[in-house]
């Protein structure tokens, strides 16, 4: 590997755990509704499992409720299954055209372990990225060992790795952060 492929797969790679974390995050009830809640619901349809959004549209009437409206009807029971089974927290309310999702609001308590959840998993995407950071490194010791890098171009090329991956926690504490003010202010 050269020195522009280890530097562009480390950024790339770190880049992945920022968007897995924030997908991640985005399934995390912060008290209102968001249609992402339902982003891992998958519903039995003419014997596939089907992405809720593909069979039904997700729309946000009212700040604190969901409402899914199926394209084909005959699908609403097996939708309202679907959401029982996803585990999402929320019982749906069925009332023969679409479901309803009415988001509890959360107690101070409920938030506060919200928002450990949110810090370990912010955590988890920090090992992430620093587990890139010693793939990048380990590829720079391994090129320079072989004489594919001077001592100084190794020397910089751990030097930007380890930029990137400042500025990559950086962005994992920014996210953790955003989100747990969102949870907290809910």
């Amino acid at each position: 590997m050269n020195s522009n492929e280890i530097i562009s797969s480390s950024k790339d790679r770190m880049g992945k755990a920022e968007q897995a974390l924030k997908r991640e995050l985005s399934t995390i009830r912060a008290g209102h509704a968001n249609a992402s809640l339902l982003n891992n619901v998958t519903v039995s349809y003419y014997g596939a499992d089907t992405p809720l959004n593909q069979i039904a549209s997700i729309t946000i009437p009212e700040p604190r409720v969901i409402m899914v409206t199926p394209y084909d009807k005959s699908a609403l029971d097996n939708i309202e299954k679907g959401i029982l089974e996803a585990n999402i927290g929320i019982n749906p309310a069925n009332d023969g055209d679409n479901i309803r999702l009415v988001v509890p609001q959360l107690t101070e308590e409920r938030r506060k372990e919200i928002a450990k959840q949110v810090k370990a998993t912010g955590e988890q995407s920090k090992v992430a990225v620093r587990n890139v950071r010693r793939d990048s490194m380990d590829s720079v010791k391994k090129g320079n060992k072989n004489d594919d890098f001077t001592d100084d171009e190794a020397h910089r090329l751990e030097d930007e790795i380890q930029k990137i991956t400042d500025a990559s926690i950086k962005n994992v504490e920014q996210i953790v952060a955003d989100k747990e003010k969102e949870v907290m202010n809910g």
